[in-house]
């Protein structure tokens, strides 16, 4: 007895499982005894390729338009460290760029000298600010600029 399935799948070219051998050729199978007696049943149309499944995307289109709100992304569905969300390079070019456009208002409006705004300027570079209301801050505690002089 040829093994009418496997010899199907080989022609074909697919799995076994992907194969199907439809009820009205049972009484052909018998009479199955070559590769060409496969292949007629195949062109007879007896002999069936299952189209290949897919993974459905609807949920994913859901969870896409969900996630593009701001919803699913707290602390408990984060994977990875911070670093993996945010390139720490491009956070630091980003407060970077704020501290100094603020030190340059405060140089060009006259409420900073440029002495002040000098030694300032390394500070932020150095990594001495987190951010630029830490700036704000520093500047009020020392007395460097007056409080209603911060915008």
């Amino acid at each position: 007895m040829v093994d009418v399935k496997r010899l199907a799948a080989e022609i074909l070219g697919v799995g076994e499982s992907r194969v199907k051998i439809l009820p009205e050729a049972q009484e052909r199978l018998e009479e199955v005894s070559t590769r060409a007696d496969v292949r007629r049943l195949i062109k007879e149309g007896l002999i069936v390729v299952e189209p290949k499944k897919g993974n459905s995307r609807g949920r994913w289109r859901i969870r896409h338009e969900k996630k593009k709100k701001g919803r699913r992304r707290g602390y408990g569905s984060r994977k990875g460290p911070k670093t993996a969300r945010q390139d720490p390079k491009r956070a630091w070019i980003n407060r970077i760029r704020t501290l100094r456009r603020y030190l340059k208002y405060l140089k060009d409006n006259g409420i900073i000298d440029t002495k002040t705004w000098r030694k300032l300027y390394r500070m932020a570079k150095g990594g001495y600010f987190r951010d630029l209301s830490h700036l704000k801050q520093y500047l009020i505690t020392n007395k460097i600029v007056p409080p209603e002089k911060i915008r």
